[in-house]
């Protein structure tokens, strides 16, 4: 192996063989762990230090970088305490989930470090929006993600890429191509010569790198993150490496022919940078000795803390409370001047203010810059904020919320427009794997909004009708909100923006032109988990919320002789049951009515709550009336009896009569 000095004084010659030494000798020492059952489970990086330290060594302590699983160099390079990266691996407190997650599925703002999910595509995308609020600060910054040959086939890979280039973005995709996707060679991964050619679609630079070679590693890194912090843009990285044992050590590598072993564990870039340093003169044996002395107190000494330290407990409340990050409301309230307007105006004006309000608040979803969104809600937005913070995007739900998820790593605020809710099931898994649960697991917070323009009644077919709150309320660590008018929905909306976790934001596109109200001016926040009481009557209780209220209120007006308690529930997470149950303790009947097709809707969970809590109180069964179990059809005659406004007429006089 060849390795040019180039320009690096000893020093450093010498500290990048000190770095590439620690993460080894912690591998080593945690194989002998797992084989005792003293951690659960190990992916190595032996034979891949190169690149890890490479790498991180390149890049400036105040730039993000993104490792995955075979990244320990990472971490050790980046100073991180060993004591807590042992407790980590042991699912002690003193790590960095709580015991919650494993391995390296974690984060650190402290060491700039973000950790992956077990999804591998969407931290690239997360690696986007960091870099995206790095440039709009116009910090002169890197952003490095590392990820395996295996997951450049996964959609995100090539999301996460076009992303950056079209938006110029400072990222290093960074690609450790080490033969495998745990058992399946690249030969059955893709069909190029190399992964560095994808580059070419994209209009990105790549690179080609000996990723066994430290010092073609750390100088080509060096010289490139330069350039991209004159020049902001991204560049694809291939380094070739080799991963000498399983994915995972129950894994093993007998699907490995023999002969490729042993030619890569020729190239084992850890004892090969020895003997240069050797033969150049530059480490002698007796400090070689030192070195390996200091690193095993080290590590022995932060085991025993690790070791020493109690294990983690359960606590409910503790796990409860973690699940969001703590929102301390700020209630503003309306001024006294009011504008009738409609729905559509009430949610542009909030999202209007709003940007006026937080200075950082971005704006990501196709086609929302000069042509204002296909509601228009965004009409206008541009001439006001400029380009940077109204932001069309490529079609790529997935890279676009991720872009979301790092732009709150960073510190900024977003708001992602679904074209249609329906669009969402394209960017389902970084909504529900990350943004959902990354406060739960390592405290980091997801300051996003999703406008989730939705529902039937207008004749769109099934690709653009559906009302999919319920995708979303069975996620832990999501909110989701759905207003049913103007002067609701453009309180709530500032509201969502203000709170640093996640909100599913539901715009029922058929109350868009049709619903007006009275929606006062000036900007103002309205609290979520608060139901609205619209009409009060001893009768019965009605739960809705979206359209479902209209048409409740509609049937009541057809029938004044019903004295009805009718709730608009306005957040469904939080979910505002206290006062379900209020309510039908005074009435003692109760019928839940939602657009949303029957089965596994909101309707069986406050059923169920109702009767778990409230049973005694029941003078009859509860109803729940919701769409039929169909996609949602586009003729007219047929939607009309998909949608549930007939069905909720009759089911209400028939409880009414019980």
């Amino acid at each position: 192996m060849r390795y040019h000095i180039g320009h690096l004084d000893p020093e450093t010659l010498v500290s990048l063989y000190v770095k590439m030494l620690k993460p080894r000798m912690i591998e080593e020492k945690m194989l002998i762990l797992l084989r005792q059952g003293k951690i659960s489970k190990w992916f190595s990086g032996i034979g891949q230090e190169a690149i890890s330290v490479g790498v991180t060594s390149a890049l400036k302590d105040q730039e993000y970088i993104l490792p995955m699983h075979r990244n320990l160099g990472v971490f050790t390079t980046r100073n991180v305490p060993l004591n807590r990266l042992f407790s980590q691996w042991q699912g002690k407190p003193n790590g960095f989930t709580n015991g919650r997650d494993r391995s390296f599925h974690f984060g650190t703002q402290e060491h700039k470090i973000v950790g992956m999910i077990s999804h591998l595509g969407p931290q690239l995308g997360v690696a986007d929006g960091i870099a995206l609020a790095d440039k709009l600060r116009k910090k002169k910054r890197v952003t490095a993600v590392f990820t395996g040959e295996g997951a450049t086939s996964e959609g995100d890979f090539h999301e996460a890429l076009n992303v950056a280039s079209v938006w110029n973005l400072p990222v290093l995709f960074c690609i450790e191509n080490n033969g495998y996707g745990l058992s399946t060679p690249t030969s059955e991964q893709y069909n190029c010569e190399h992964l560095a050619d994808k580059a070419k679609g994209y209009g990105m630079e790549s690179r080609i790198i000996d990723g066994n070679n430290i010092l073609e590693v750390y100088t080509k890194v060096n010289e490139l993150c330069k350039a991209i912090r004159r020049r902001p843009r991204p560049v694809l990285l291939e380094f070739k490496t080799f991963r000498m044992r399983g994915h995972e050590e129950a894994s093993g590598t007998k699907y490995v022919p023999r002969d490729l072993m042993e030619k890569w564990a020729a190239k084992d870039p850890l004892e090969n940078y020895l003997e240069f340093l050797r033969n150049e003169h530059l480490l002698t044996e007796e400090r070689e000795v030192e070195i390996k002395k200091k690193i095993i107190h080290e590590i022995d000494d932060n085991l025993k803390l690790a070791f020493d330290e109690t294990a983690t407990s359960f606590n409910e409340i503790k796990e409860l409370n973690d699940v969001y990050k703590e929102f301390n409301y700020q209630e503003i309230n309306p001024n006294t001047k009011v504008n009738n307007i409609r729905l559509v105006d009430a949610i542009s004006e909030g999202l209007r203010q709003s940007m006026q309000e937080h200075e950082e608040l971005i704006i990501m979803g196709q086609d929302i810059a000069e042509y204002g969104g296909v509601f228009k809600i965004t009409e206008g937005f541009v001439k006001e904020f400029g380009r940077k913070r109204v932001r069309n995007t490529p079609i790529c739900e997935s890279a676009i919320v991720s872009a979301a998820m790092g732009l709150s790593i960073n510190g900024m605020k977003s708001v992602v427009e679904m074209q249609f809710a329906d669009f969402v099931s394209s960017g389902f898994n970084p909504i529900v794997n990350y943004l959902a649960k990354v406060h739960y697991r390592w405290g980091q917070n997801a300051d996003v909004v999703i406008r989730m323009p939705c529902g039937g009644g207008v004749g769109a077919g099934p690709f653009h009708s559906q009302t999919n709150e319920a995708w979303f309320t069975k996620t832990p660590g999501l909110k989701v909100v759905y207003p049913a008018f103007p002067a609701d929905a453009k309180g709530l909306l500032a509201t969502a923006i203000n709170d640093p976790n996640p909100v599913l934001f539901f715009e029922h596109k058929g109350l868009y032109r049709s619903i007006y109200g009275d929606v006062p001016t000036a900007y103002y926040t309205l609290p979520f988990g608060k139901a609205n009481l619209l009409r009060e009557g001893s009768q019965v209780t009605i739960v809705s919320y979206g359209a479902g209220v209209h048409w409740a209120l509609q049937t009541l007006d057809q029938h004044p002789e019903i004295e009805a308690d009718l709730l608009d529930l306005r957040t469904l997470q939080p979910l505002d049951i206290e006062s379900v149950f209020s309510s039908v303790k005074k009435t003692g009947k109760l019928i839940i009515l939602h657009e949303d097709t029957l089965f596994s809707g909101i309707a069986s969970d406050i059923s169920a709550l109702v009767t778990e809590h409230c049973f005694e109180y029941l003078d009859g069964p509860i109803k729940r009336v919701g769409s039929l179990e169909t996609p949602v059809p586009f003729a007219k005659a047929l939607e009309e009896h998909f949608l549930p406004k007939k069905r909720f007429e009759t089911a209400l006089l028939e409880l009414i009569d019980y």
